[in-house]
């Protein structure tokens, strides 16, 4: 089983020494992944909750903001030869799915294969809504929109007529380094996600899950993979968990046939990454 971990960088401490040190020496570690959380513009004020905190809101430094995934992991490559990136998650349905395939094709072009797309269709309805896109189709629009950019990765000539997107015929190179292409690693708990995953998806997700929900979860997924006809071979189960994680959590997820665990970064001062990559390293061995 592999280990990765995941951040969300943000302003001001994420500064280009900070990262570019951190990303040398998680790769040094024996880290596999960086995985990459996405949010454009953050709110005061949410109907919905961040469900990742007590109170309801993404912990951002006063002044500060999220970096930009794409602009990072570009970055983060140049500074490593090995480290493998992703996105936990890419908005996809808030996104133009051209840019999209455009941006991380590319990506995929410059680090030689070493990108995977995160996907998810987010739970901040105000920040859907002020990207240019309603909430309530979100899910049918990114369903759409990643068959978009699988066309545009794998066709000569790509076209695509939609409820919510027409792509006319056009041509996208560079064509991504992986083939068939840059593995889509698809998020969600819900059975709408579980469906997107076992159509589009190279792997599945889950973020913020314990032992025992992973067992749920691949239970659901494989009764998807059977409405489907397909099968589970060669699909990645690649899980967050909770932040606390021992040995016997890391034995109980390989048991249960976890490809990566992506572990959570968690504190981004110097002194804290220096502790948990300590942290990490132990359970690199025990994987």
């Amino acid at each position: 089983m592999k280990i990765g971990l995941f951040a969300t960088f943000m302003s001001p401490q994420s500064t280009p020494e900070m990262l570019g040190d951190f990303a040398r020496r998680a790769e040094d570690t024996g880290i596999e992944s960086l995985w990459l959380g996405e949010h454009v513009v953050l709110f005061d004020q949410m109907e919905f909750p961040y469900p990742g905190s007590k109170d309801g809101k993404i912990p951002v430094p006063e002044g500060g903001g999220i970096l930009d995934t794409v602009s990072t992991i570009g970055f983060l490559a140049s500074c490593t030869s090995t480290l493998r990136f992703a996105t936990g998650i890419t908005l996809v349905p808030q996104r133009n799915p051209v840019y999209t395939a455009k941006e991380f094709s590319t990506l995929d072009w410059l680090t030689n294969g070493r990108v995977d797309l995160g996907v998810g269709v987010g739970w901040c309805k105000e920040e859907v809504i002020n990207c240019g896109y309603s909430w309530e189709d979100r899910g049918a629009r990114c369903d759409e929109f990643l068959e978009v950019i699988r066309r545009l990765w794998t066709d000569e000539i790509a076209s695509f007529e939609g409820e919510h997107f027409s792509l006319k015929e056009c041509r996208m190179d560079p064509k991504p380094i992986q083939k068939p292409h840059v593995p889509m690693i698809i998020g969600g708990h819900s059975k709408a996600g579980m469906r997107r995953a076992a159509r589009f998806g190279s792997g599945w997700y889950g973020f913020g899950v314990d032992p025992a929900l992973t067992s749920k979860m691949l239970s659901d997924l494989d009764e998807e993979f059977a409405r489907q006809g397909r099968s589970r071979q060669g699909f990645e189960i690649i899980i967050t968990p909770p932040y606390q994680v021992n040995q016997e959590m890391v034995e109980q997820y390989a048991e249960l046939g976890v490809d990566r665990l992506v572990l959570h970064l968690g504190n981004q001062k110097p002194e804290r990454i220096t502790q948990r990559l300590s942290e990490v390293s132990s359970l690199v061995g025990v994987a």
